[in-house]
């Protein structure tokens, strides 16, 4: 049942008693009528990760998404009001449209994206929230390739909170079985008869080192492994959670004690936040019933910012997390850097090797860019058969691999005429090509928008879509479009993955782009007749860090396609073989 303000204080939390939202069965009719009849919210998929895990007790002690004094509280201090350990703000951002449509004091119905009836708000706050004070107090930073401060530029700026009757959980149709509630997953961590649970936090797939740390971490603590990966929202890019969950089942039931491992799937909304985030995941495993918590080096981090620098320190989320280690209960298994030893066949920490012992390791940009990336098979001593199979059927060769190649430059500056001899490049080289114009695109799905921001940011955000869509099915999409907003386009990159972008800047001075406009757009603007004209009474923000840069004035179209092959081709999604 969902608690009154005061009687919030009294629970337990942190493993304690858990805040259940859920509506009792026998109300579910009345209130699921009732809710219909309501104004509606539409939340976004990271809301409906974070309502499912509020509803059920994961989120304890929280029981509502933040009002403003938690939310303040927690940026300032990482506590909430109560006093209580809280290190990452969790809000339900709506905008100025939405905040017209509703009032405090009534009920809202909150949909999921899309329409299901989840649950229902009493709304008690409707507030501002600073984006610039939440990013710099919760991921440090302002720079956009962090892919939560990017995306938050896309969050409505206010936030709304209220006591929440939750009537359904969103439906999950895979691995239904290994989907557990903490309290499901406490019931099962008890059968084992152990006292001492380590929790295993992983968005990755688990290579023999994993394997090594997680079993040698139980052993020494005479406890139960729960393997509890994200399967919610985690860093672009990254393998999907069909593919790693079928490497975890492989491993569980072939190589670990049956006794030993509990296999539970966590639908959470990772934040990328580092050190802050680190706490959140041991408040988190203290309520499915965890005591222990392996931490990695850069845990939940978001890899590295625009100059190429990792944000966070290595070593910094460990740091933090021990220092809440006796309040939430939790304690850290630090994640050691280990070797493989072929002469012995086995890991040891590499702090326990001396040097002349022969060594092997391979490097995660490795796994990526030298087997994964080029079809290549992981060894033996690195991965197991079972992993390296399903990995090789998500990652084929890189030539055979999705990527979006995607201009942008003023108006008249060259791009669409470059991208479409690089087109025919790549068609001769044998890759599939889909070539979206940005005119030809706002004639074909983006009819009806304007040219504000907004709505300059939605064509772009649709080109992006299936731009991702395409790269993720293995296909080869050039974008040309302005896109004149950092945010925007540092969106692209993340809803793309990083990996299989490139951003080609096309460098062309605005008095050249004028004077190649034969339809008069430029001095139509001048003249006041368009309003809001990039690069006259409209800003473009160029490029500062485009994987490849190029000029117009003194290098034809076909040069400059010429060279962006080149790229294609040293990051292996042209094979270079095939020119003649």
């Amino acid at each position: 049942m969902l608690a009154t303000k005061e009687e919030s204080k009294l629970i337990e939390p942190y493993g304690g008693e858990l805040v259940d939202l859920l509506v009792p069965v026998e109300d579910l009719p009345a209130r699921m009528a009732y809710g219909s009849s309501l104004p509606s919210v539409r939340l976004s998929q990271r809301a409906v990760h974070d309502l499912e895990l509020m509803a059920v007790g994961a989120f304890s002690p929280l029981d509502r998404f933040m009002s403003k004094a938690d939310h303040q509280s927690v940026l300032d201090d990482m506590r909430l009001t109560n006093g209580y350990i809280y290190p990452l703000p969790i809000t339900l951002p709506i905008d100025e449209d939405e905040k017209s449509r509703i009032q405090v004091g009534q009920d809202i119905a909150l949909r999921s994206p899309q329409n299901e009836l989840l649950a229902i708000m009493t709304l008690e706050e409707i507030y501002e929230w600073d984006l610039e004070e939440a990013a710099l107090k919760v991921f440090g930073t302002l720079d956009l390739r962090h892919p939560l401060v990017s995306e938050m530029y896309r969050w409505g700026k206010y936030n709304i909170s209220g006591p929440l009757q939750v009537l359904q959980l969103p439906t999950h149709f895979d691995f239904k079985d290994i989907r557990m509630t903490p309290a499901q997953t406490r019931a099962r961590l008890e059968s084992f008869g152990h006292q001492n649970v380590v929790a295993f936090q992983t968005r990755n797939p688990l290579h023999r080192v994993h394997e090594a740390l997680t079993k040698r971490a139980t052993q020494e603590r005479d406890g139960v492994l729960l393997l509890h990966p994200v399967v919610g929202m985690t860093r672009p890019g990254d393998v999907d959670h069909y593919t790693r969950v079928r490497t975890y089942r492989a491993l569980a039931r072939r190589y670990y004690d049956r006794d030993r491992i509990l296999l539970s799937l966590l639908p959470l909304a990772m934040r990328m936040a580092g050190p802050r985030e680190a706490v959140w995941h041991a408040l988190i495993r203290r309520n499915y019933g965890a005591n222990h918590l392996i931490v990695g080096r850069d845990h939940a981090g978001p890899g590295s910012d625009s100059e190429g620098k990792p944000f966070y320190g290595p070593y910094d989320a460990q740091e933090l997390v021990e220092s809440f280690s006796d309040e939430l209960g939790v304690t850290v298994v630090p994640f050691r850097m280990m070797v493989y030893l072929p002469d012995e066949e086995r890991y040891e920490e590499i702090s326990k090797v001396s040097r002349d012992t022969r060594t092997a390791a391979i490097s995660g940009t490795q796994v990526r860019e030298e087997y994964l990336h080029n079809g290549k098979e992981l060894p033996a001593w690195f991965t197991r058969p079972e992993v390296a199979e399903i990995l090789s059927e998500t990652y084929p060769p890189r030539y055979r691999q999705g990527a979006c190649i995607w201009f942008t430059g003023l108006h008249n500056s060259g791009k669409s005429t470059t991208a479409s001899v690089l087109t025919s490049f790549l068609l001769e080289h044998g890759r599939n090509v889909t070539l979206l114009d940005g005119d030809v695109v706002r004639t074909h799905f983006s009819e009806g928008l304007g040219f504000s921001k907004e709505d300059r940011d939605d064509h772009v955000r649709r080109m992006a879509y299936v731009a991702s869509e395409i790269v993720r099915h293995g296909g080869m999409v050039i974008c040309a479009a302005v896109s004149p907003y950092r945010v925007t386009r540092n969106d692209v990159r993340n809803m793309v993955g990083k990996d299989h972008y490139v951003e080609v800047f096309v460098d062309t001075p605005l008095e050249v782009c004028e004077r190649r406009d034969t339809k008069g757009l430029y001095a139509r603007a001048r003249r006041g007749e368009i309003k809001g004209f990039t690069g006259i009474d409209d800003p473009y923000e160029a490029p500062r860090y485009p994987e490849v840069r190029i000029e117009t004035l003194d290098q034809s179209a076909e040069e400059n396609a010429r060279v962006i092959l080149g790229r294609l081709i040293e990051k292996g999604f042209v094979r270079e073989d095939t020119m003649q």
